[in-house]
C-alpha cells in the first residue's frame, strides 16, 4: 500500500491483536499475584529458619517489577489499539495519530 491510496486497516485483525494484548496483560497480572504469594510464603519460611527460601524470595522480588511493568504496557497497548480502531471507524485522523 502506498500513501496515495489512503490508509486502510484490517479492523478484525487489529481488534484480535488488541484482545491478545489484553489477555497477556491479565495473565501477567495473575503471575504477579502468584509471585507475591510465593514471596510472602518464602519470607515466612525464612523467618522460621529456612534461609534458602529468603534468597529465592529476593530473586523473585527482582523479577516481579518487570512482570508488573510488562502487564501495564500490554494493557496500554490494548487500550491504544482499541482507541485507534474506534478513531479509524469514525474517520478521525487526529485520534489515530498515536502511531504516526
Amino acid at each position: 500500500m502506498n500513501s496515495r491510496d489512503g490508509v486502510y486497516m484490517d479492523i478484525p485483525a487489529v481488534r484480535n491483536i488488541s484482545k491478545r494484548f489484553n489477555t497477556i496483560s491479565e495473565v501477567l497480572k495473575n503471575v504477579s499475584r502468584v509471585l507475591q504469594a510465593l514471596i510472602t510464603t518464602l519470607k515466612t519460611t525464612a523467618f522460621v529458619g529456612m534461609v534458602g527460601g529468603l534468597a529465592l524470595a529476593h530473586y523473585m522480588e527482582t523479577i516481579k517489577p518487570f512482570i508488573d511493568n510488562m502487564s501495564k504496557k500490554c494493557a496500554e497497548l490494548s487500550k491504544d489499539l482499541s482507541s485507534s480502531i474506534d478513531a479509524y471507524e469514525r474517520g478521525d485522523a487526529q485520534g489515530a495519530t498515536r502511531f504516526y
